[in-house]
């Protein structure tokens, strides 16, 4: 059974920055597509950026292209979330989801991971 723990959300001012943490309990050994979700109130859950860990593939939602970066520590058990230029509009839950393979062009919808974490709080203020 995978476990993810996120941490690394908080309070920050518009154009600021946050480094979001989830530390994955995976066999090392097995190659996953690691993704980052969030979830407004009252909207869907939807997708923010996916990296395959065999390979190091990333993918981005339209709306942080530019802002945002998702990278995997050396050990392939960490995945971060780097968010610059925060954006009230980007306040949200956001949550670390995992599912074994390649990530595919479609990444995004949240039906393709088996595993998620419990969500950490992001709040962007304008």
């Amino acid at each position: 059974q995978v476990q993810l723990v996120e941490s690394g959300g908080g309070s920050v001012q518009a154009g600021g920055s946050l480094r979001l943490s989830c530390e994955a309990s995976i066999y090392s050994g097995n190659n996953y597509c690691m993704a980052w979700f969030r979830q407004a109130p009252g909207k869907e859950r939807e997708g923010v950026a996916a990296i395959y860990t065999g390979g190091g593939n990333t993918y981005y939602a339209d709306s942080v292209k530019g802002r945002f970066t998702i990278s995997q520590g050396n050990s392939k058990n960490t995945l971060y979330l780097q968010m610059n230029s925060l954006r009230p509009e980007d306040t949200a839950m956001y949550y670390c989801a995992a599912d074994p393979g390649p990530c595919g062009g479609n990444w995004s919808p949240e039906f393709g991971y088996n595993y998620w974490g419990q969500g950490t709080q992001v709040t962007v203020s304008s």
